[in-house]
């Protein structure tokens, strides 16, 4: 009964359910998603998904934020939601190693522009969208993980059918259909981490969603027991699983108010590492430094231990680059990840002095780092939270100047600007394509 009762919670939480506190962090994780999503508008992989709209004949139904292009839901969908993934920028719910606003927000934000819905029903659809999600990962994580599927997208196609359903006001047999037909689809496989494809997980999530609830509102139908039944979602794809986290507490505890904004563009499990090289900046120049030794969550070697990376992506899951990168530049933003940042013969040379031990009972935002300088003097910090973690959060001040960084360039600190009070005031705008015109400006810069 696990999924008919998920979807009985879902339809019975209405917009004035949601706690306060749960909304503004819902806005938050919206303005977030658009910050990334707008800041890789224009990058290569996003153009080769966009060179399909004339192979398609894709129709101009809603917009590419960042860009001037219309094309159809489905395609919007894909693109948002691996656009919003490319700079590995994204939100992170730490307990799973999440990024729920992928799959979820594009999908609001193309039925909302192309039905004009009301923007309190666009934020009751994302925050119940990424509840969902969430809650499905709590319950196969680690074992779906360590199997080696991306969790992002595999859960995350169901909280976007859910967002989706809720927006096109599918009834309960309907929305447990659009349940069905989403899990079917679930995929992504970690192997694909450091090349396009992974950005690709969440995009084809959330258009995997769009479609599954699509076609349960024309009557297409699927298992009404899609995460509990013997060979569905959770047997299938996690050995181990407890699915009584799916709906434990619903509407008393929210998964999503534990969604982290990080504050560097790559996976949340190297946050500690670059937190503690930007300290040990302090004490030494490069080039008196002998070694730096760090102690890591077992996750870090796992999916950052790439020792030579060779493009940017490559360098997002990199700890021997990004705890070079922290320790030579003071930061790990995307411009750090540039394949001519990676490639660069000072932080080439400097990646031989980072070595990384793993400590099987550290925490995933924690770290521990030595310096050795060549004159055998030493120091130490240690990262209790890293930056951007819940117990370490990154201001609002902080999410708006990354915001800036990130849109500003695309399309101009006016419109920027713009964007983030309409953002934080979305509950409020009287409609989304307000917002989504000053995301499709025609004064792009680059």
């Amino acid at each position: 009964m696990t999924t008919q009762t998920l979807v009985k919670n879902i339809l019975n939480t209405k917009y004035e359910d949601i706690p306060d506190e749960v909304i503004e962090h819902a806005k938050k994780s919206i303005k977030n998603w658009a910050g990334v999503t707008i800041g890789a508008a224009y990058h290569p992989s996003v153009e080769m998904v966009l060179e399909l709209k004339k192979d398609l004949q894709s129709g101009e139904q809603v917009s590419i934020l960042g860009r001037e292009e219309k094309v159809d839901l489905l395609l919007a969908t894909l693109t948002n939601g691996m656009s919003s993934h490319i700079f590995d920028f994204d939100d992170t719910h730490l307990d799973t190693i999440h990024h729920p606003s992928g799959p979820v927000a594009p999908v609001v934000f193309a039925l909302g522009e192309h039905l004009d819905l009301d923007t309190k029903e666009l934020i009751r659809a994302f925050t119940l969208g990424c509840e969902t999600e969430l809650r499905l990962s709590n319950a196969v994580y680690p074992s779906h993980y360590d199997l080696g599927w991306h969790i992002t997208s595999t859960a995350g196609v169901i909280g976007a059918a859910v967002a989706a359903g809720l927006l096109l006001n599918l009834e309960e047999e309907k929305m447990t259909y659009a349940i069905g037909i989403a899990a079917t689809q679930a995929s992504g496989l970690r192997e694909m981490f450091g090349t396009m494809t992974k950005p690709f997980h969440p995009g084809k999530a959330a258009q995997n969603g769009l479609l599954a609830t699509l076609l349960a509102e024309k009557g297409f139908t699927s298992s009404t027991q899609a995460i509990e039944a013997k060979r569905g979602f959770a047997a299938v794809l996690a050995p181990e699983h407890d699915l009584s986290r799916v709906n434990e507490n619903w509407g008393y505890q929210w998964e999503l108010q534990k969604n982290a904004f990080k504050p560097y563009a790559c996976g949340i499990v190297l946050h500690p590492s670059i937190d503690a090289c930007i300290k040990l900046k302090e004490y030494a120049k490069p080039e008196e430094v002998k070694e730096i030794k760090i102690t890591v969550n077992p996750y870090v070697l796992e999916l950052t231990g790439k020792p030579t990376p060779k493009t940017g992506l490559e360098g997002k899951f990199s700890i021997y680059h990004s705890a070079t990168i922290g320790f030579l530049e003071g930061d790990a933003g995307e411009n750090q990840y540039k394949d001519e940042v990676v490639n660069r013969q000072d932080v080439i040379d400097f990646r031989s002095k980072i070595n990384p031990t793993v400590d099987e009972t550290m925490e995933e935002d924690k770290a521990v780092a030595t310096l050795i300088l060549k004159s055998g003097e030493t120091h130490t910090v240690n990262i209790e939270h890293a930056t951007g973690s819940i117990k370490n959060p990154m201001t609002n001040d902080h999410l708006n100047h990354k915001f800036n960084k990130l849109v500003s360039p695309i399309i101009g600190k006016e419109n920027s600007q713009k964007l983030i009070e309409n953002l934080d005031n979305l509950d409020n705008v009287s409609s989304i394509k307000d917002i989504v015109e000053l995301c499709a400006t025609k004064k792009v810069l680059v």
